[in-house]
This record gives structure tokens, sequence and C-alpha cells, in this order.
């Protein structure tokens, strides 16, 4: 029984599982509670699906549900994610740092890159990087110091006359290309100061001001953009 437990902890994970775990790590990332329903969002996929995929991963020992029903890791599938999400954060370095491609295309390549990065690889990619922080979304990368969500909020809770500044356009988002083709062609990018200039709910749109030009996005959109109060 003691070798089947260890041939357990390093059977190597599939793609499959790595990305369900990838995807919790990105929502606890971000502040948000990790529900089946939300994960089901974040992925694109059906709940049934995700309640069957949750019940692998509790039985492969990834992850828990507390009373509340919400997913949290165990130290093994933490560990897991952390090193995925690493390895994808820093592959949309290298495609935008070393490769210029753009950054709000280089999502779904990284994903395919990061299943094939060896530790070895992943420490001298960081290395030649210059051991960045963040990617170019601007979320943490894991083990390279991590800026914390307390002291700002989702643009979509924001007040008008709010002056902001862009700190991580999230996972969510990374998955549509238009629409961080859309931020990026409209000065929407980590870093940017914007100012809230209208709030329609009705509408479900919010209007920025960003340098010279008023860009108008939806509250949909907003609540995938973390931004802290302006200096």
């Amino acid at each position: 029984m003691a070798d089947e437990g260890q041939a357990e902890k390093t059977r190597p994970t599939t793609a499959g599982t790595e990305r369900y775990l990838e995807a919790i790590f990105a929502l606890g990332d971000e502040g948000r509670d990790v529900i089946a329903a939300r994960l089901a969002e974040h992925l694109g996929v059906a709940a049934p699906t995700v309640t069957e995929a949750l019940r692998r991963l509790v039985r492969e020992g990834y992850v828990t549900l507390n009373p509340r029903r919400e997913i949290e890791f165990t130290e093994r599938g933490r560990e897991i994610a952390e090193r995925i999400v690493r390895r994808h954060r820093l592959s949309e370095r290298l495609l935008t740092d070393l490769l210029g491609v753009p950054w709000y295309d280089v999502h779904e390549e990284a994903s395919r890159l990061e299943h094939a990065i060896s530790p070895s690889v992943e420490a001298k990619l960081a290395a030649l990087l210059g051991e960045p922080d963040t990617c170019p979304h601007g979320n943490p990368i894991p083990g390279s110091g991590s800026p914390n969500l307390d002291s700002g909020h989702y643009l979509d809770v924001a007040d008008e006359g709010d002056i902001l500044m862009v700190e991580r356009i999230t996972e969510q988002a990374e998955q549509d290309s238009r629409l961080l083709e859309y931020f990026h062609r409209n000065g929407i990018v980590p870093g940017a100061r914007v100012t809230v200039a209208n709030i329609a709910p009705a509408a479900g749109a919010i209007e920025l001001q960003v340098g010279e030009q008023t860009v108008s996005i939806s509250l949909q959109a907003a609540n995938w953009i973390f931004v802290q109060p302006a200096e």
C-alpha cells in the first residue's frame, strides 16, 4: 500500500488535470470565491462536466471541498498549480519580451508551451527574462514575489470620478484575444492611468477617460480589470 501511495504522488498529471488546477489557482489568485459554478464559467464548460472533474480531483488528492462547497487545494494540488501557472506566465513573457508576440495574443500559445517546460528549462527561462514578477497582463508569477489584492478592487465597483491605475488584466479576459486587443488599442493596459468618466448600470457599461480619449467597456469586462488608486 505504501508503494501505491508513493506511485500516486509521483504519477505525472495530465494536461486536463493541470487545466483545472490552473483555473482554480487563477480564481483564488484573483480574490474570487472558488466554487464549481464560477469554475465552469471560467473554463467555458457545462456545470455537470465540472462536477465530475471535481470528484476526480478530490479522489486523486488535488483538492478538497469545505463545508461551504468552496474548492481548496491540498498541499500537493497547490504545488502542481503554482508550477504550471509559473510556467504559463513565464511562457507569456518569453513570447512578448523575446519573440515580439503582442501581449493580447499570447495566452493560447503559452497554454501549449507550459506543459512542455522542464524544471531546468524553467530556471534558465526565468534567468534569461530577468526574473520577472508578473506576466504581460500584470498577473503575478508564482515564486517571483506577488503584488497583493488588498489595497485595490475590480473596476466594475469603482465610482464616477475615481482616478485609477490598471494593475492587472485577469485570466478570464486573457482567453478573449479580441477583447484584449480592444484594451490594447485604447490604452487599457497594466500601468495605465484611467479616470472613471461615467457609469451606466442600465446599459451595462462604464466609460473611462484614458489620456485624451473616452473609452466605453462593458461592466462584465470591467470585472476582469483589477485597479489600484492612482498616486
